[in-house]
């Protein structure tokens, strides 16, 4: 018998049934033999107990029990980060102690593999941020590939499991900043269109499109999910630009950049929603600006705030705005420290 094995799911190896995982491993293994270690409890995923159907996702480890002799070994490890990545991503460690760490993510830099998004992820490079750990940390959350700001990892799956919650109970404070195409009316408002996936693939959610339903039509289209996002403009360049603080609500795919789609005021530099266009047409604005406006997706993760799941303070992370969106700031002569840290907490 082999002894107890702990291994992580790759970042290729993502969206699939444990079962089939497992017997891709290990051949010799029957279907009656995963679904007896799941029964048993012997089989677990960061902990936790699983069932034949549970579907795995990048980054999780699964705890395999010993298996009989001539079971095929796990694959080897794969080689270690690159130093220029090691380095990369170190810089954007902005703050850490010995159970969280928060990133600044930067755009074009994926949360985690999938479709079409490569070997170069964040959850790829963890082993760089062990700093002296014995385990590479995991990630609580997830960005959109083009959107920059804070991201949070955990060191241990204790402390994965009670920020996963906090985030699902909605129990921290998340604001987005972004330039948008026009100027939102009412300045300050909530947008409350449920969303779909578009046909199409999109495994790592960055190929699907998502579509929005107007809320009376969620409960009756088939996949459609609430979402409410509140929002609330900071400034403004005219009637052409503003800049735009958002809380998401809830956390749906694409969620910021389709609700702002949807009222006619797209991100800048969001080609999958808001279109190319360079004038304002009216209805249907471009998301493009023109100019010396960088054609990249203006969305960042300002700001986190949540309790630490040990000492039980209240921390607040924030993350500077990445170069191309301080250039358009600069541009536009907009301020970082002009505006409010929560410019919803009157309201909140």
């Amino acid at each position: 018998m082999s002894g107890v094995q702990t291994i992580r799911v790759g970042a290729d190896e993502g969206e699939q049934r444990i079962d089939r995982w497992l017997k891709k491993r290990f051949p010799q293994l029957t279907q009656g033999a995963v679904e007896k270690m799941c029964r048993t409890g012997q089989l677990r995923v960061d902990g936790g107990r699983v069932k034949a159907n549970t579907r795995i996702e990048p980054g999780q480890e699964v705890r395999v029990p010993p298996l009989p002799e001539g079971a095929a070994p796990a694959p080897a490890a794969k080689p270690r980060v690159k130093q220029s990545d090691a380095e990369m991503i170190q810089s954007c460690v902005l703050w850490r102690d010995e159970h969280v760490i928060a990133l600044n993510k930067p755009p074009g830099l994926p949360s985690q593999g999938g479709s079409g998004q490569g070997d170069r992820h964040v959850d790829g490079l963890t082993e760089a941020l062990m700093f002296g750990y014995k385990d590479r940390p995991k990630l609580v959350h997830r960005l959109d590939k083009d959107t920059s700001g804070v991201l949070l990892l955990a060191r241990t799956d204790r402390i994965a499991r009670a920020l996963s919650e906090a985030f699902r109970h909605r129990l921290t404070r998340k604001i987005y900043w972004a330039a948008v195409a026009g100027v939102p009316h009412p300045r300050m408002g909530s947008i409350k269109y449920g969303l779909v996936k578009a046909p199409g693939r999109g495994r790592g959610g960055e190929g699907e499109k998502m579509i929005a339903v107007h809320p009376s039509d969620v409960a009756t289209t088939e996949g459609a999910k609430r979402a409410h996002t509140d929002y609330a403009v900071l400034d403004a360049l005219g009637g052409r630009v503003a800049w735009v603080a958002m809380v998401p609500v809830t956390g749906r795919t694409h969620q910021l950049r389709a609700h702002m789609a949807e009222i006619g005021h797209p991100i800048v530099g969001d080609g999958k929603y808001g279109g190319s266009g360079q004038e304002n047409l009216g209805d249907g604005w471009g998301a493009q600006l023109g100019g010396e406006i960088s054609r990249k997706l203006h969305l960042h993760a300002r700001m986190i705030r949540f309790e630490h799941p040990i000492t039980k303070k209240l921390i607040t992370v924030t993350a500077p705005l990445p170069e191309h969106m301080a250039r358009t700031w600069k541009t536009l002569g907009w301020s970082e420290n002009d505006v409010p840290e929560d410019p919803f907490a009157e309201t909140a």
